[in-house]
């Protein structure tokens, strides 16, 4: 028989008390989309079409490539909704101004994670002639905006948020020159000297919206929260979400600056529909992925299986498996640049592998991809697990805490 020490025995504790305080729907939802994102990135290293156009583009895509990319969309707005949330559960064990203090040191800390860790992750260039200001920085920059906001009344944060997510398509027809309003919500590519260059890929303002919604959300999963209550405020809105997006869609006026447009084929005239702008985020690209995780959340709740505890795995690391993925799928691409023909070193890139001539003609099927996707899926979990486990055994290092 196995004897537990008094140590032990705390550990035990510690690690029954942070299950239970977690909410394991949350962290299944987290999952998925940190495994979807997964597929988007594999593909830009590994798909031979991700080389020569959008999959988006309706001129050039089909149908399989077209949903292999939209479901990716849900990623990103789910991952800095749900950062929101988790704040807010913090915030019943911190004080507003500890909660505070938290959000700006961690959304320092993802700013120069992203100028450095992750932008050299995507290049493997130590020059970084390309920087990429992508969901880390709009993450990082949406929770030292929350920092301030937690400040006010909850109802005020959803009030300021709902009008930033739904109104800031008005803005739409304004542009600016200059690095601030494109930080905010115009997407544009600078020239820092003669070979680097800033990309502001995720423009912050709708992002800031999303996670005071994220925060005010929290709120259903409260301690004491009735579980039967939450259930229909998730289908109310996840509902409610679903059908302002295809009504709006439908109207075709506003909530999006690309209006969708009848094509060839009624496929493709769906595809068009759902075909609306992640950046910055619309509107309705935000009510098209937020509406159903809403109603994913609502069913969530139950008695998981084994399958779905190891996504649950991965949903409470999330920053940790972000960084993993994109080393392991560009090492990845590396090995596969090698076998087929290529040089390793093609794959350290000065941009990104679309825009660099080396490259040109390398490539795999889709079927391939989605091979290569599985696979560091299966190789990260492991890690995953035992990072999670070290966390749950080691809370004293407050450094787990940032990653």
């Amino acid at each position: 028989m196995e004897v537990l020490t008094a140590s032990d025995t705390v550990v035990v504790k510690a690690t029954r008390a942070n299950i239970t305080s977690r909410i394991e729907s949350i962290d299944l939802l987290r999952g998925i989309v940190m495994i979807i994102m997964a597929l988007d990135h594999v593909r830009q290293y590994f798909h031979a079409d991700s080389l020569r156009f959008e999959p988006t583009d309706l001129e050039q895509t089909n149908v399989a490539l077209f949903f292999t990319r939209w479901i990716t969309h849900f990623c990103a707005p789910v991952f800095v909704f749900l950062a929101g949330t988790a704040a807010f559960l913090s915030g019943q064990r911190k004080t507003k101004r500890q909660l505070s203090i938290f959000l700006l040191k961690r959304g320092a800390w993802l700013i120069i994670a992203e100028l450095t860790l992750v932008n050299f992750a995507w290049s493997f260039n130590p020059n970084l002639y390309y920087i990429g200001l992508q969901v880390i920085w709009a993450l990082a920059i949406s929770m030292i905006a929350l920092a301030m906001m937690i400040h006010l009344p909850v109802k005020w944060i959803l009030t300021l948020g709902g009008i930033i997510v739904a109104g800031h398509n008005l803005l739409d027809s304004i542009h600016f020159n200059g690095f601030l309003w494109s930080a905010l919500h115009e997407t544009t590519i600078f020239k820092l000297g003669k070979d680097h260059f800033v990309r502001t890929a995720y423009p912050v303002l709708p992002w800031v919206g999303l996670i005071a919604l994220g925060y005010c959300f929290g709120k259903l999963y409260s301690p004491g929260f009735d579980k039967a209550t939450r259930k229909k405020w998730l289908l109310i809105l996840g509902s409610s979400a679903i059908g302002l997006f295809i009504l709006l869609r439908f109207i075709n006026v506003y909530g999006d600056m690309v209006h969708w447009s009848e094509q060839h084929s009624i496929v493709y005239t769906l595809l068009s529909f759902l075909n609306t702008t992640k950046y910055p985020p619309s509107f309705l690209f935000l009510l098209m992925t937020i509406g159903p995780s809403l109603l994913f959340l609502a069913f969530a709740e139950k008695k998981y299986s084994q399958f779905e505890k190891a996504i649950i795995r991965i949903g409470r690391v999330p920053f940790f498996y972000y960084l993993l993925h994109l080393y392991l799928i560009h090492l990845l691409a590396m090995l596969a640049a090698q076998l087929s023909g290529y040089s390793w070193s093609d794959m350290i890139l000065v941009r990104r592998t679309r825009f660099d001539p080396q490259l040109k003609g390398y490539g795999f099927s889709l079927g391939v991809t989605y091979l290569v996707w599985i696979a560091v899926v299966l190789l990260l979990y492991p890690i995953c697990k035992w990072y999670d486990e070290y966390k749950i055994k080691h809370k004293e290092k407050w450094w787990l805490s940032y990653i």
